[in-house]
């Protein structure tokens, strides 16, 4: 009796001359001054327009204040000033991202546009290594799509730097 051989997926894709698969990740593109950054899709919870937001007194100036959003008070930070950008310019295509996290509730990012969703895979993401004062150590790659390239934010390391 001949003894079964078990192939993995990835094994078997090849002996069947097919393409492996990669893992994807859908990016929501952001711009914030002349560059493009890519935020995660899955900690997204929201997009709002620009709204009033309410200074909270004795906070780090990339603590913009909070925002009332059906009855939930967000707070909203601005990356441009958080990654050592420059001040916000708010416009009409400015807009505020809700974020939900595991540790935290929710958490609003100011960006100044909201551009589209990205599909990328692992083959054209191209990770980035820093150093400890480095200021893309808020990155956690580069993704490459259309001709273009996107820094993709690690957002749990930009929240991490908030709480200390």
């Amino acid at each position: 009796m001949e003894e079964l051989k078990v192939m993995d997926d990835q094994k078997r894709a090849e002996s069947l001359n097919r393409p492996r698969e990669y893992n994807t990740t859908q990016y929501i593109v952001t711009q914030l001054g002349e560059e493009q950054y890519g935020i995660d899709i899955k900690l997204i919870s929201n997009i709002v327009r620009m709204q009033k937001i309410t200074r909270v007194p004795k906070v780090t100036p990339y603590i913009r204040g909070v925002i009332n959003l059906r009855g939930e008070v967000i707070p909203v930070i601005s990356l441009r000033l958080k990654m050592g950008l420059s001040d916000d310019e708010i416009t009409k295509k400015t807009r505020i991202i809700i974020l939900t996290l595991e540790q935290h509730d929710s958490i609003g990012v100011l960006v100044d546009e909201v551009k589209e969703v990205v599909t990328l895979d692992e083959e054209h993401v191209e990770k980035v290594s820093y150093d400890k004062e480095d200021k893309s150590k808020f990155l956690s790659g580069v993704g490459k799509y259309d001709d273009k390239l996107i820094s993709l934010l690690e957002i749990h390391s930009v929240l991490a730097e908030n709480e200390s």
